[in-house]
């Protein structure tokens, strides 16, 4: 395997992550009511708050450079089988990152499907609204030629 593969249960806690990462500390709540399957954890790194830089090209292609600095909440937990689960989100949260910890630990032994479906169908549908929003208030703009000669 080269240094950028990845195993499929790999590919699935990356798509868990972000799904995470883009949900509110309101929605990961919501979900940790309607869970079954809670376990105790224990912190490995209790939640903290730090910076990041965020890089960036010039047209998506060009030379990289440093954007600027952007904050982060970051937490590791650890459950009692020993299953370690991190938590990474932008801005000052530090129970929204506890939460995604938790969620990673508990999904990589019980599976994430259902809740995670769910969660993305939502940030979906909010998205689709959002480009729905947007598309009614675009604007066509014509260049019209002139009957000079």
């Amino acid at each position: 395997m080269s240094a950028h593969a990845s195993s499929p249960q790999q590919g699935d806690r990356q798509r868990w992550m972000g799904i995470l990462a883009r949900s509110s500390e309101a929605e990961l709540a919501s979900l940790w009511e309607h869970y079954d399957e809670k376990r105790e954890y224990s912190f490995l790194r209790e939640p903290e708050i730090g910076l990041v830089m965020v890089r960036g090209r010039a047209g998506g292609t060009g030379a990289r450079f440093n954007l600027g600095e952007m904050t982060v909440s970051r937490c590791s937990v650890t459950l009692k089988d020993g299953t370690i689960g991190h938590g990474y989100v932008k801005g000052r949260n530090r129970k929204h990152a506890e939460m995604i910890a938790v969620f990673d630990a508990h999904f990589q032994t019980t599976g994430a499907a259902p809740f995670i479906n769910e969660l993305a169908a939502e940030q979906t549908r909010r998205s689709d609204q959002k480009s729905a929003k947007a598309a009614a208030t675009k604007v066509d703009f014509y260049t019209m030629v002139r009957g000079e000669d």
